[in-house]
C-alpha cells in the first residue's frame, strides 16, 4: 500500500455488498480476479497518477453511506461499486449526494446488457460518470477519470 500524503489528492474506493466473493461468485460475469486485486491495480493507478487511495468495503449499506460521509471534506473523489445497491439504495444516493468532490460510478459488468432490474442506477444520477463492463480494468480507468477530473497526474 502506498501512504496517504496530504500533497496527493485522495481516492476512497468503496466497495459494496458481495463483492467480498469476487473471484467465486459468477466468475463467467465478475471475472476471476478477487477484490485484493481490483484493489491493488486501483492503488497502483492511483500512485502513478499522483494520487493517494484508501479502500472500504462493507456487506451493509450503513456502513458504506458512512463511509461516504467521513470523505467528506477528507477525499477529493470518490470511486464507488456499490454492487447490488446500485439499484435501489436512495441512502448511498443522498449521502454521495452531500459529496463535494468527484464520484465514479464502477461496475465490472455492463448493468444496461443484464437483467432488466440491473437498468436502472440511483447511484449514476449523483455520480460524475460510470465505467462499466471493463471487468478489472475499470479499477484503472476509473483512477486515470479522477485525474483528468482533478487536473492530475500525466497519464
Amino acid at each position: 500500500m502506498y501512504p496517504v500524503s496530504a500533497s496527493k489528492p485522495l481516492v476512497v474506493l468503496l466497495s459494496g455488498p458481495n463483492l467480498s466473493l469476487l473471484g467465486q461468485r459468477q466468475p463467467e460475469i465478475y471475472g476471476p480476479e478477487i477484490l485484493a486485486e481490483h484493489v491493488v491495480a486501483a492503488t497502483e493507478e492511483a500512485h502513478a497518477l499522483g494520487l493517494a487511495m484508501e479502500h472500504h468495503q462493507s456487506e451493509h449499506e450503513g456502513e458504506l453511506v458512512e463511509q461516504v460521509h467521513r470523505a467528506r471534506g477528507r477525499a477529493a473523489a470518490l470511486v464507488v461499486n456499490a454492487g447490488a445497491l446500485t439499484h435501489y439504495s436512495w441512502a448511498l444516493h443522498d449521502a454521495l449526494a452531500s459529496f463535494d468532490g468527484v464520484v465514479v460510478e464502477l461496475h465490472l459488468s455492463n448493468p444496461a446488457g443484464r437483467e432488466p432490474f440491473r437498468h436502472t442506477s440511483v447511484v449514476a444520477p449523483v455520480a460524475d460518470g460510470t465505467i462499466a463492463g471493463f471487468g478489472g480494468l475499470g479499477y484503472r480507468l476509473a483512477m486515470v477519470a479522477v485525474a483528468r477530473r482533478l487536473g492530475t497526474g500525466s497519464r
